[in-house]
């Protein structure tokens, strides 16, 4: 009876867990759905007045630093050749600068 009474206490506290981390993750996304990204308020605001670059990938990045290989996936490039246009921010910047080795940048 004493082994009853302690999986039913398991099975209650696990969904309970489980409840508690399904709201968690759904408050988490509600946020992100209302608060646009930095670069997407600026984007937001006025387009002509936005400078974006055109990227495009000249150089494999297998056999790279995994900080590089990381650099390139979030300049949002996956295979060579691959032009994108990114917003001419800080951040994307420093992103070139790490692997501009394996880059082509213009403005656009």
């Amino acid at each position: 009876m004493a082994d009853e009474e302690k999986t039913v206490k398991k099975a209650a506290t696990k969904k309970a867990a489980t409840k508690k981390a399904a709201t968690k993750k759904a408050a988490v996304k509600k946020a992100a759905a209302a608060k646009p990204a930095a670069a997407e308020k600026v984007a937001a605001k006025g387009n002509s007045a936005v400078k974006r670059l055109s990227v495009t990938l000249v150089r494999s990045r297998h056999g790279r630093l995994a900080a590089h290989k990381a650099c390139v996936a979030g300049l949002g490039l996956r295979r060579m050749h691959q032009t994108v246009q990114v917003i001419d921010t800080p951040e994307n910047r420093g992103m070139i600068n790490k692997v501009q080795y394996l880059l082509k940048v213009e403005e656009a």
